[in-house]
């Protein structure tokens, strides 16, 4: 019987992760359960497991730029560790990583085979641990980039609008960075099927389909919360500088997926739906 391990189980995609495995043998397992930054703790943890999945991540892409070596050690270093328990355990490792390995300069959806060139501190612990992870386990490890995500178990972009949305008449949203609002658990679902097929191992975009700015993700969330779209307005990034470069444009591309038979996810409009029909955006 396959075994799961999920790190980093106490976030929105490891939450999700866990209703996707229901029902099978899955330990699942927090940042306070398990430190991925610790070799000899990652071996105790992936002991007797067939199938790793790291969800683990210092996610805060701003504080990462003044915190370079923090992020590193759980971006980089925790996948290194967890890939080398799972290649010494012979299991599969999914390592979780985002669109942040791209300079987003491109015009047309990134293929799963880009060279990849982050411009931020988190996008460059993440791209590493992309590396080591396949470095140390290249028959066993699946790469899964994701981006703008949202979910039921944690503070994101979507619940942020909506809750702004009762404390303000309208919402300033950027209209320059265009990318695929993802919902986690649609994210969840394809990482159990892909882990269900024969696909190899290897670089995966699992993404929403389609595309959109910050400002037509936020009319919409508005349009399915009931909620008047006009009240939300345009702006440009020039109005809200952050310490961390964000990519103009994370559109991927899904050409991986068709190669082993698997449809890529849905429109991100249905999921918004879907979503918001599930309470996800509840604030």
């Amino acid at each position: 019987m396959t075994s799961y391990l999920i790190a980093g189980a106490g976030g929105m995609l490891g939450q999700d992760l866990q209703r996707a495995l229901a029902g099978r043998d899955v330990t699942a397992v927090t940042r306070a359960d398990l430190d991925v930054t610790d070799l000899d703790a990652a071996r105790v943890a992936v002991a007797d497991h067939s199938v790793v999945i790291n969800a683990s991540a210092y996610t805060k892409v701003d504080d990462a730029e003044t915190h370079e070596d923090e992020a590193y050690a759980v971006n980089a270093i925790g996948a290194q560790n967890l890939a080398i328990a799972a290649r010494e355990n012979a299991a599969r490792l999914v390592q979780v990583s985002t669109d942040y390995v791209f300079d987003g300069s491109a015009t047309s959806p990134y293929a799963e085979t880009t060279e990849l060139n982050p411009i931020s501190a988190y996008g460059r612990t993440k791209a590493e641990g992309e590396r080591l992870a396949l470095a140390e386990h290249p028959s066993g490890t699946y790469i899964v980039r994701t981006a703008w995500l949202y979910g039921a178990g944690g503070p994101n972009f979507a619940k942020t609008m909506i809750r702004l949305a009762a404390s303000h008449d309208t919402v300033s949203v950027v209209t320059d960075q265009l990318g695929q609002p993802t919902w986690t658990a649609d994210l969840a679902r394809q990482i159990v099927e892909l882990l269900d097929s024969d696909a190899p191992a290897g670089v995966y975009h699992a993404t929403n389909s389609g595309e959109a700015t910050w400002f037509e993700f936020t009319k919409e969330i508005f349009l399915v919360a009931g909620l008047d779209p006009e009240r939300v307005k345009p702006t440009t990034s020039a109005d809200f500088v952050r310490p961390a470069p964000r990519p103009d444009y994370s559109v991927l591309g899904h050409d991986a997926w068709s190669r082993v038979g698997i449809s890529p996810m849905r429109n991100w409009r249905a999921a918004l739906s879907a979503a918001q029909s599930a309470g996800v955006l509840d604030a």
